[in-house]
């Protein structure tokens, strides 16, 4: 009688592996959602900070009390080497103009991103 060499795995064995990493994988993605969430939504709070600060440099130069955005950001300004729409992160909104005395808002971030797990972000300037 020949001796049978069984090499390889079973049917069960398989399946055991792709049941674990589909709970893995189940686990993981909620997890790598919110971290990314997270990162956006302080990223948004670092170009709000960029800007508040940008647009009080503004104010004592100019000895104004609003100003647009535009006046703000690119080659020659106070915020060099971006644009506007490289601001985005995550397709939030910036306000055209700021205030001198009142709160800034960004807005349409995704959910989670802003305060309080919200979909904004507000900055008392």
């Amino acid at each position: 009688m020949k001796k049978q060499n069984k090499k390889g795995f079973t049917l069960v064995e398989i399946m055991i592996v792709v049941v674990i990493i589909g709970l893995l994988a189940v686990m993981a993605v909620p997890a790598f959602q919110k971290v990314r969430s997270n990162s956006q939504g302080k990223a948004v709070l670092n170009n709000i900070r960029q800007i508040t600060s940008a647009a009080d440099k503004y104010f004592s130069e100019n000895d104004v009390t609003t100003v647009a955005i535009a006046d703000l950001i690119g080659d020659g300004q106070y915020i060099k080497g971006v644009d506007e729409t490289s601001l985005q992160v995550a397709g939030e909104d910036y306000p055209d103009n700021i205030t001198q005395g009142t709160a800034y808002t960004v807005t349409g971030l995704p959910e989670g991103a802003g305060d309080a797990g919200g979909t904004s972000i507000t900055v008392d300037f």
